[in-house]
């Protein structure tokens, strides 16, 4: 799974990379299966640009709005590739912003061409897109099952606000829900993602509960842990691995 994400990470930064080069150069060729729309789509929310910028020290380019929570701690990582960079190096992508005002794509739903600064704006009154989203599948489990559902399984989904107890929030509403609404209360409290987790400890307070769920908490879990597995099991493997190497 690991090995996974980093080769999509890897191709996700070389198709940034090999943008960057072209908007540098004023081409917006697509590649192989790649739309002009994915071309100029941030690598954070997956839509076309909004108020772009980019980061200096590694020209990857994010929607103004989706960089703002990095900019927030004392040492930034670019979302994309982790490297640090300097939070006053972050500069209004011009270059892209022309592309935006020039190139048009198909919409999703209708096809109708659509200049990609007007994109966003479009697809959220396009009936057609509107048709597709309520359309969606929704979940139906492929094998009927006569089991009982256990009622111990802890939810990894959702979390409860620290400080205030709003419920239901998963892990990117639960960051913007913390930022928006208790960035100053200097109480600290525990982390209720860690605390789901079979390794966390339902004690520990956070003294900067922000800059750790900023810090921690880019990625969710689901992405690296598999909970089917025995936890015991798991330990004994790992113990058995490391013995193995030395």
């Amino acid at each position: 799974m690991m090995a996974m994400f980093r080769s999509f990470v890897s191709a996700t930064q070389l198709r940034q990379h090999h943008h960057q080069h072209q908007l540098q150069n004023g081409a917006a060729a697509t590649g192989p299966g790649e739309s002009i729309e994915s071309q100029f789509s941030c690598p954070i929310c997956l839509e076309v640009y909004h108020k772009p910028v980019s980061i200096a020290s590694c020209a990857h380019t994010f929607c103004g709005e989706c960089l703002q929570p990095c900019l927030q701690v004392t040492s930034p990582l670019c979302p994309l590739c982790r490297m640090p960079f300097d939070p006053k190096k972050v500069d209004k992508s011009s270059n892209v912003e022309k592309q935006l005002s020039s190139y048009k794509a198909p919409c999703r739903g209708c096809s109708k061409k659509v200049t990609l600064v007007k994109m966003r704006s479009h697809i959220s009154s396009c009936t057609k897109v509107q048709e597709q989203m309520a359309n969606c599948p929704k979940f139906v489990p492929v094998v009927p099952t006569s089991q009982p559902i256990p009622s111990n399984i802890p939810n990894r989904s959702t979390f409860v606000c620290p400080y205030c107890g709003a419920r239901n929030l998963d892990q990117q509403e639960l960051v913007k829900h913390s930022m928006e609404n208790h960035r100053n209360d200097p109480n600290k409290v525990v982390c209720p993602i860690c605390s789901a987790m079979p390794w966390g400890d339902p004690s520990y307070k956070s003294s900067n509960f922000l800059q750790h769920l900023l810090h921690r908490h880019k990625f969710s879990y689901d992405t690296f842990v598999d909970y089917s597995i025995d936890e015991e099991a798991a330990l004994q493997a790992a113990l058995a691995l490391s013995l193995s190497e030395n």
